[in-house]
């Protein structure tokens, strides 16, 4: 029989990670350190256990991008789909689950079968070459130990144990009667033309009011584990530089220098700059503007900013603790580390966010595992797939400078070959999805 793969990290990455490895016929062995090493966040020693919410949020296929990756994870014969769906709860459109249930039924299933081994121990290191195919997959709290080895054969700048996240702005949602394209001072900067960011202007009474409602605005709190760890300069979340004063802002991330209003012919009093965010074009980043606003008060407070009173936002900010590497950098398209390919992977520390999106990269490091386990050519999902949008992102597609983690948005999948009504995109794409998703299993079945 092969060496068996290791998996690192029993979360729901890595179960679903090693559940894939054995449906290839192949064994596993699957380290938890829990309960020998307890985290900040869990509760309990159980494997994909649920650490905050129990909802995997929208089952709707053909309207949402996360209840499209769902589909696409039932027909990939994913595990924590099937516990998922065994579990489920009444949640309107949603996809919430009994999380003891759920997690009971993927351990059960992963006890229970034959190829896999369970070990009940800390990896305080990257596994070294001789011991064959690994996955990584310890999640936002990666231990210690663990995250130094990453640091250490990565670089310390490529390893992040603190998310300053802005908000990601769809395209189209932005209002460019209003908003115009243009770097400071028209400079073009590598790869840019001189227009390369939105600009949404601000008069002295909007700015005025902008600021008095970013610093009455509710915000969340910092989680007791994540209390501790520091705020750095260089990412203070927007409503701290307020408070430090009513010019703060004017003169840090909002400064309208090297800017001139085309309807007005003028330097706005300040501005607010938008980057692009992927590779398509799709997505725009709020330069500047992580925060710890609630997410209702962010959806308020943002679209009072001229420009973006219609933003549909593809992501909202935040700021809290967490471990994830730069993967765009770090990774090839295989999930594999550049630098140590017998190494992949998997989950949220790949820069991915939400239950689902960790489970479906983890789902793909299993597949892609055992494929080279076996001697088989390595097959990425299609790009048009929610599961390829995701790993074609993390791993080429994000700006590797300014990476951040994501959920799964369509904002990520590629254009459409046709123009189509706004009403009928994502339902196409949805319908594109599942059909290059079946022709790639097909493919894949006919291979094997």
């Amino acid at each position: 029989m092969s060496e068996p793969v290791l998996v690192v990290g029993g979360g729901l990455a890595g179960s679903e990670a090693a559940w894939q490895i054995t449906r290839a016929g192949l064994p596993v062995i699957l380290h938890e350190m829990r309960p020998e090493r307890a985290t900040d966040a869990h509760k309990t020693a159980t494997l994909a256990e649920l650490v905050c919410s129990n909802s995997f949020r929208s089952d709707d296929v053909f309207h949402n991008a996360v209840g499209l990756l769902h589909e696409e994870m039932r027909r990939c014969g994913s595990l924590v789909m099937r516990a998922g769906d065994a579990h489920r709860l009444p949640a309107g459109g949603a996809l919430a689950v009994d999380r003891d249930g759920f997690a009971t039924a993927v351990q059960s299933a992963l006890e229970e079968e034959p190829l896999v081994e369970i070990r009940r121990q800390e990896m305080a290191a990257l596994p070294d070459p001789s011991r064959g195919l690994a996955i990584v997959a310890t999640g936002p709290l990666t231990s210690p130990g663990l995250a130094e080895s990453i640091r250490r054969a990565t670089g310390e700048s490529e390893l992040a144990f603190f998310d300053a996240i802005a908000p990601i702005v769809y395209r189209e949602s932005i209002d460019l009667e209003i908003a115009w394209l243009q770097s400071r001072y028209d400079k073009p900067g590598p790869a840019g033309t001189g227009a390369d960011y939105v600009n949404c202007p601000l008069d002295k009474a909007q700015y005025q009011a902008f600021v008095e409602a970013l610093l009455a605005g509710d915000k969340h709190e910092f989680k007791e584990w994540e209390a501790s760890t520091p705020y750095f300069e260089g990412c203070l979340p927007i409503e701290v530089m307020a408070e430090r004063g009513p010019e703060t802002l004017r003169f840090g991330p909002m400064k309208p220098v090297g800017l001139i209003d085309p309807r007005t012919g003028e330097r706005p009093y300040a501005v607010v700059q938008l980057r692009q965010d992927n590779a398509l074009g799709t997505l725009l980043n709020m330069v500047g503007f992580q925060t710890k606003l609630t997410y209702g008060a962010q959806k308020q407070i943002f679209r009072m900013i001229p420009g973006l009173e219609r933003a549909e936002f593809a992501r909202l900010g935040g700021l809290h603790r967490n471990t994830f590497i730069n993967s765009p950098r770090l990774l090839d398209p295989e999930l594999r580390l550049k630098i140590m390919p017998h190494v992949r992977f998997a989950g949220q520390i790949t820069g991915v966010e939400g239950y689902v999106e960790s489970a479906a990269i983890g789902m793909l490091a299993g597949r892609f595992a055992a494929a080279e386990a076996k001697g088989e050519p390595v097959v990425p999902p299609p790009a048009t797939t929610a599961l390829g949008a995701l790993l074609a992102h993390i791993t080429r597609g994000a700006d590797a400078a300014t990476f951040q983690p994501m959920n799964i948005n369509f904002g990520l999948f590629p254009p459409l070959d046709r123009p189509i009504k706004k009403a009928e995109r994502k339902p196409a794409m949805a319908r594109r999805a599942l059909a290059d998703l079946d022709a790639w299993l097909a493919r894949l079945a006919e291979a094997a």
